[in-house]
């Protein structure tokens, strides 16, 4: 145990945790569900993959506040491998492999590369998951549950977009779910009112929890009116068992005669590389949102990650990732430790044993406004004025990465606002490689250049053109005392242009130039790279 794990003991705070779990578990549930609608795979898979993701890399992980469940990034991979591979029971062998693969890759520190990702990106990321989620959620709100929970695509399956199933909804508005909706969104915002707050009952009950028991309520009391009256797409959808014996049928077990078959491995690979990829930026994301600013040791959650992958192919889940939408309510409700993660997946366990029956009473329309709280304080519009203070390289990066995840998907927003961030630092690399001064040295003009601390090979054109257009009969002074780091090809440009001096009359001196040598990582990074790993 970290010394972070000490600090925040899980017994300690059960009084957070517990309403925060929850919450989770409320939210997570139907995602779970709708993941595996997605996939192609049985209903029961997302829940049994919601529930290791939960219990097992909930115990296992050093995130203090991640989730893990099936990925609405994965959906598409899932549908194409059971339809390529043939059966379902084949596709699980892939998932055991690529829980191997992942735990590999944690061992070979893979978790460095969540590293590599700027906050602008990931707060972009943060945005434009908190604008759709809002915006997929509207047809939930209104009765029109075409899309499944847990889409986070802009093109949809039922043939829409992000954008034009807000008008195609107009056509299959519910009046009872449109109450249920307007009741949960009013009993969220008072719960968010500060006098609430302040009221220890209050503290104890989430108000999303009250949201859930009234929208039922609503519901059961909307049976004796036709024209209010839920159908059974406007509720959540869980796979009922008459007996132990029939809940225990609902568990796949993987065909490990597929091992011979090559195609088992390449997919095994894909679902390894996206599912980690997507964890360690929900992790890199969850870890900004922390108001704690703990840090996660990434290898140790690809490892995490791999075990639970494992775990869930064996019993018949989908694959595995840290997911944002649910580390995000768990964040936002108040979670303080991993014990809420841990929790939601063991309230998912039980509520499917005990009380399937009561959870399919619960609207899709309360579930809507839960989210619509999540994704709002996403994509606060304080987030975007503190962002647009930071400068033009921090926020057009984020905004570039926000429309590109909200116009195609989470991994090729992610992409483009990652090549949007390199451009600008490229430019910047090429705009400032040193310092231009004119002074006096004996009553004559001096140009001196200071060069920066950093000069890599992007700043060779700049420097080379800006020493080529010196007039000659100059005095030159170039200071390289503050450069920590020299590309070899800028080395060689000055040590040419010390050459070049001589023929054209300059009178160059320089400072602090020494020819570039192997770089060494000093020993304390190497002992924090690896005790963050």
């Amino acid at each position: 145990m970290n010394s972070t794990e000490r600090n925040f003991n899980p017994f300690k705070n059960f009084n957070k945790d517990i309403p925060a779990s929850i919450v989770v578990f409320l939210v997570a549930m139907p995602l779970c569900l709708g993941i595996a609608l997605a996939s192609g795979a049985p209903l029961f898979s997302g829940l049994i993959a919601g529930i290791v993701g939960g219990i097992v890399v909930g115990s296992l992980s050093g995130s203090p506040l991640g989730v893990s469940g099936p990925a609405a990034g994965l959906a598409v991979i899932v549908l194409t491998a059971i339809e390529d591979l043939g059966s379902f029971e084949v596709f699980l062998v892939a998932v055991v492999i690529a829980g191997v693969i992942q735990i590999l890759m944690g061992f070979a520190r893979g978790g460095i590369i969540a590293y590599y990702f700027p906050s602008s990106v990931i707060m972009g990321m943060l945005a434009a998951i908190g604008i759709i989620i809002f915006f997929k959620q509207i047809p939930h709100a209104f009765g029109y549950d075409a899309d499944y929970e847990g889409d986070l695509a802009f093109q949809q399956p039922d043939g829409e977009n992000t954008f034009s199933e807000l008008i195609n909804m107009l056509n299959y508005i519910s009046p009872g779910a449109i109450i249920i909706t307007v009741v949960s969104l009013a009993i969220l915002l008072l719960w968010e009112m500060s006098f609430m707050k302040k009221q220890r009952i209050f503290q104890l009950l989430p108000g999303p929890l009250v949201a859930v028991i009234v929208g039922v309520s609503l519901n059961i009391f909307f049976e004796s009116f036709p024209s209010l009256r839920l159908t059974t797409e406007q509720v959540v959808n869980v796979p009922l068992a008459e007996s132990f014996s029939g809940f225990i049928g609902n568990f796949s077990f993987p065909d490990f005669n597929a091992l011979t078959n090559p195609q088992i491995y390449i997919t095994a690979v894909v679902i390894a590389v996206v599912a980690s990829l997507e964890t360690l930026l929900c992790v890199e994301a969850t870890d900004k949102l922390d108001t704690y600013k703990r840090v996660t040791p990434t290898n140790r959650e690809l490892k995490a990650q791999g075990v639970g992958n494992i775990v869930s192919g064996l019993i018949g889940g989908l694959p595995i990732t840290q997911v944002i939408v649910r580390s995000s309510a768990n964040i936002q409700s108040g979670g303080k430790t991993k014990a809420s993660s841990v929790l939601h997946g063991f309230f998912l366990l039980g509520s499917i044993i005990l009380i399937p029956n009561l959870l399919n009473l619960i609207p899709l329309a309360t579930l809507a406004a839960i989210l619509f709280v999540v994704g709002y304080k996403l994509a606060k519009p304080s987030l975007f004025k503190k962002m647009s203070k930071q400068g033009r390289g921090q926020f057009i990066p984020f905004i570039v990465t926000i429309v590109a995840i909200v116009f195609t998907d989470l991994l090729i927003g992610l992409c483009i606002g990652l090549v949007v961030s390199i451009l600008f630092i490229i430019y910047n690399n090429f705009r400032i490689p040193y310092i231009m001064k004119t002074m006096n040295k004996d009553n004559k003009p001096v140009i001196k250049i200071e060069l920066a601390q950093e000069v890599t090979f992007l700043n060779k054109a700049s420097i080379l053109q800006y020493l080529a257009k010196i007039p000659n009969d100059s005095i030159v002074e170039i200071d390289a005392t503050k450069t920590h780091y020299m590309h070899y090809d800028v080395y060689e440009i000055i040590e040419d242009f010390k050459i070049n001096a001589v023929e054209r009359n300059i009178d160059l001196t320089v400072h602090g130039l020494y020819a570039p040598k192997a770089e060494k990582i000093p020993a304390q990074l190497m002992a924090n790279a690896e005790k963050r790993g």
